[in-house]
């Protein structure tokens, strides 16, 4: 019997799974099912459909992760998580429901017009977990900061000195005299502030002492070389970007990480606006604040020489050509634009020698 593809549209949530199952050469869906999201159950009914062909199964990513893409791929089925910013959507589109949703999935998934994600491995994912984990204590350490300022200035507490949160500011902080409860809720606020500091710096251990291990100790070793990227900084790139090589070239990861500059262009007449944003946004984000290291004068200080130990030369000269490049390009567009711009501009720039230094061995650098 000639068996034709079967394409599954999956709309996942975390109680129902939604399927709508798209024969190849078929107008509509020959099926569509909402079950529980059941292992067990998904499984059985995948079986049912495999008996009319090969399965090609998609869902959307989200918050429900990259299991049922392990659990299809485990039964011998095909399975690609979709990125949802890039699904073509018409305007004029009012329903939604599941079941059109997985239906309109199938179709577009036949159609070849869908855009898949990269599915991390589990170890990638649990370390990318604990990587977010200590942004989020960034966070709240900033949130707690902040419940602390707002309580001292709505009492009229003003810090005479040039910086917060140094050790003199510390002192101050002791030497405050506020009646109760103020003083009791500034000593809350203070007691959840030095935990949350605490929990920081404790994920930050853990998270060194994980990119000293395979795989990551090699591509950490020649990533902090570069200015501004430290060791913390340098596993956020490395997991977040994961395989370099699906970029071919530096300008594919510069897209990839939404910054490059939008066009809205027609006939004679050319727009161009400001950075894309599409993609990964903490890699955008880490890359702008080392950006800013680029400001000042090309130097190798004692921390950066002391993380450039033991490492390969051709690494070491390819950061330094970074660092001459990207001084003297911050320089130059800082004259002609505020800072905030030029940093975009100079981080742009960084992606491209990050690109170049994830390629295992340096194959991508040039002596």
């Amino acid at each position: 019997m000639d068996q034709r593809t079967q394409f599954v549209g999956i709309d996942l949530h975390q109680e129902t799974v939604t399927l709508a199952v798209l024969e190849e050469g078929a107008p509509s869906p020959r099926d569509v099912q909402t079950l529980p999201n059941d292992p067990s159950k998904l499984r059985r009914y995948i079986a049912r459909v495999a008996q009319a062909g090969p399965v090609r199964a998609c869902y959307e990513a989200s918050a429900c992760g990259y299991v049922l893409q392990r659990s299809l791929t485990r039964w011998g089925h095909a399975c690609e998580v979709i990125a949802p910013s890039l699904i073509p959507r018409r305007p004029g589109a009012r329903l939604k429901t599941d079941r059109r949703d997985a239906a309109r999935l199938a179709h577009l998934y036949r159609s070849g017009e869908l855009t898949a994600v990269r599915v991390p491995t589990e170890e990638e994912e649990r370390l990318r977990s604990l990587v977010r984990c200590r942004e989020a204590l960034v966070r709240e350490v900033l949130a707690s900061r902040h419940h602390v300022l707002k309580l001292l200035q709505g009492r009229g507490q003003r810090y005479e000195g040039k910086e917060k949160w140094t050790a003199a500011y510390q002192r101050w902080l002791d030497q405050i005299d506020l009646p109760e409860p103020d003083a009791y809720t500034l000593r809350t606020y203070r007691a959840l502030l030095e935990t949350k500091i605490a929990l920081r710096e404790e994920v930050g251990r853990k998270i060194e002492a994980f990119a000293q291990l395979a795989p990551w100790k090699d591509v950490v070793a020649r990533l902090v070389c570069l200015r501004g990227v430290r060791t913390v900084t340098a596993m956020t790139l490395a997991l977040e970007i994961g395989d370099v090589t699906r970029f071919a070239t530096a300008r594919h990861l510069m897209a990839w990480l939404g910054l490059n500059v939008s066009e809205y262009s027609s006939g004679s007449q050319e727009r161009r606006g400001g950075i894309t944003k599409a993609g990964n946004g903490r890699c955008r984000r880490i890359l702008v604040e080392a950006a800013w290291h680029y400001r000042h004068e090309p130097r190798v200080r004692k921390a950066l020489e002391d993380r450039r130990r033991g490492a390969d030369p051709l690494v070491v000269a390819h950061a330094d050509r970074a660092q001459r490049r990207l001084c003297r390009r911050f320089k130059d567009l800082e004259a002609r634009m505020p800072s905030a711009k030029a940093v975009v501009a100079v981080a742009r720039e960084l992606a491209g020698f990050v690109w170049a230094l994830m390629h295992e061995g340096g194959r991508r650098l040039q002596p």
